[in-house]
C-alpha cells in the first residue's frame, strides 16, 4: 500500500516538472502561429496525461481502499475472535481459581476440624463423649425411641450411658475408649518398654470391663449380661486378633476373662448393629407374640357371650314349650264349651280346633 502511494506521488512530481519545462520552453521559443499551435497541443497532451493519471489513481485508490475496508474486516473479525477466545479463557481461569479458593476453603476447615478432632480424642474426656455420641447415633437410628434410654440412674445412684428395654429385664451398656495405652504401645519403639505398656493395655482394658460389670444388676431389673462398646474398629479388631498395630499381644484371655467371668459381651460400632439387629428382631416377635396373646383373649370373651347367649336361649325354648302347652290345654278346654253348646242348640259352633308343635331342642 505505502509503495503504491510513493509510486503516484512519483509520476505526479514527473508531470509536474514536464509541465513547468514545456511553459518555461514556450516562452523561450518564437511567438508564431505555429509555436502557440504546438504550445496549445503540448497543454491538452499534458491535461489528457493528467487526467488518465487522476483517473488512475482514483481507480487504484478505489481498489485499494476496497482491499483495505476487507483487509480491517477480516482483521477485527479475527480480533474479535481472539479477544473472545481471551475474555472466555479469562472466565474460564476465573472459576478455575473460585474453585480453587473454595477447595482451599474446604481444606483449610478439613485442616481445622481434624485439629478439633486430635484435640478430642487425645482429651480423656472429649473420647468419653465422643463414645456416648457415638452409642447414641446408633441405638436412636436403629431401635424404637420407647426401648432404650441414655444415662439411666439405678436405685443405687449408679449411672449407666444406655440401657435397652426388653421383656426379660434391662441389658445395661457403657461406652469405653481405651486409646492412651493402645497409642503408646503403637508408638514405642524400645522391646523391652513395649512389653510394660502392653500390660498396661491388658490392666486398662480389664480395668474398663470391671466397670461395665458393675452395671448388671438383676435385682434391680437387669439381664444377667452388659456390654461394653468401644466405638474405635480398630481397637476391636486388635482384640480379636491379638494384636496391637504389628505387636502380637495375648488379647483373647480379656475376651475371655470379659465374657465369661464377667458376662460382659464387648462390641464395637459393626457389631454393636448386629446384636441390635437380633435385639429388634426379638421386640418383632415380641409384639406378634403380644398380638396373638390379644387375639385369643378376645376370642375366650367371644366364647363365653356365646355359651351366656346358648343359656339364654334355651331358656326362651323351655317357655315357649311351656306357653305352647298353656295354649294347647286351652283349646282343649274350649272344645269342651263346643261340646255344651251342641247339647243346648244341638249343632257345633264349627269352631276349629287348633294345636302349636312345641319347639324341638337340639341335643348335644
Amino acid at each position: 500500500m505505502e509503495t503504491f502511494i510513493w509510486i503516484i506521488l512519483i509520476l505526479l512530481l514527473l508531470l509536474n516538472g514536464g509541465l513547468i519545462w514545456f511553459i518555461l520552453k514556450g516562452k523561450s521559443s518564437l511567438s508564431t502561429q505555429a509555436g502557440k499551435e504546438t504550445e496549445n497541443q503540448g497543454l491538452v497532451f499534458l491535461q489528457n496525461q493528467l487526467n488518465n493519471l487522476i483517473n488512475t489513481i482514483d481507480k487504484k485508490m478505489g481498489e485499494t481502499s476496497k482491499s483495505m475496508d476487507e483487509s480491517v474486516r477480516t482483521q477485527f473479525g479475527e480480533s474479535r475472535k481472539l479477544v473472545e477466545n481471551i475474555t472466555g479463557r479469562l472466565l474460564t481461569l476465573n472459576k478455575e481459581m473460585t474453585e480453587i479458593k473454595e477447595t482451599n476453603k474446604q481444606v483449610f476447615s478439613m485442616t481445622e476440624q481434624l485439629q478439633n478432632l486430635e484435640k478430642v480424642l487425645t482429651n480423656q474426656k472429649h473420647r468419653g463423649n465422643l463414645g456416648e455420641a457415638g452409642l447414641e447415633l446408633i441405638l436412636s437410628n436403629i431401635l424404637p425411641p420407647k426401648v432404650y434410654e441414655f444415662q439411666y440412674k439405678f436405685a443405687d445412684g449408679d449411672v449407666v450411658d444406655a440401657i435397652i428395654k426388653t421383656k426379660d429385664g434391662i441389658i445395661p451398656i457403657d461406652a469405653k475408649f481405651s486409646l492412651d495405652n493402645y497409642n503408646r504401645i503403637v508408638n514405642e519403639k524400645d522391646p523391652s518398654r513395649k512389653i510394660e505398656l502392653e500390660k498396661d493395655f491388658k490392666n486398662d482394658l480389664k480395668k474398663r470391663i470391671d466397670e461395665t460389670a458393675k452395671y448388671i444388676k438383676p435385682d434391680q431389673g437387669t439381664l444377667s449380661f452388659a456390654m461394653m462398646f468401644i466405638p474405635a474398629e480398630g481397637i476391636y479388631y486388635d482384640l480379636l486378633v491379638n494384636e496391637v498395630g504389628a505387636i502380637k499381644v495375648n488379647t483373647r484371655s480379656l475376651i475371655d476373662y470379659a465374657y465369661k467371668d464377667k458376662k460382659v459381651i464387648i462390641v464395637s460400632p459393626t457389631t454393636f448393629v448386629a446384636y441390635l439387629g437380633t435385639i429388634l428382631e426379638g421386640f418383632k416377635a415380641f409384639k406378634i407374640e403380644e398380638s396373638v396373646k390379644g387375639v385369643i383373649k378376645n376370642v375366650g370373651e367371644l366364647q363365653r357371650h356365646i355359651k351366656a347367649y346358648d343359656e339364654y336361649h334355651t331358656k326362651l325354648g323351655s317357655s315357649l314349650a311351656t306357653t305352647v302347652n298353656h295354649f294347647n290345654a286351652s283349646r282343649k278346654e274350649f272344645k269342651k264349651i263346643d261340646k255344651d253348646v251342641l247339647k243346648i242348640t244341638g249343632k257345633e259352633t264349627g269352631i276349629e280346633q287348633l294345636a302349636i308343635d312345641k319347639p324341638e331342642r337340639e341335643e348335644d
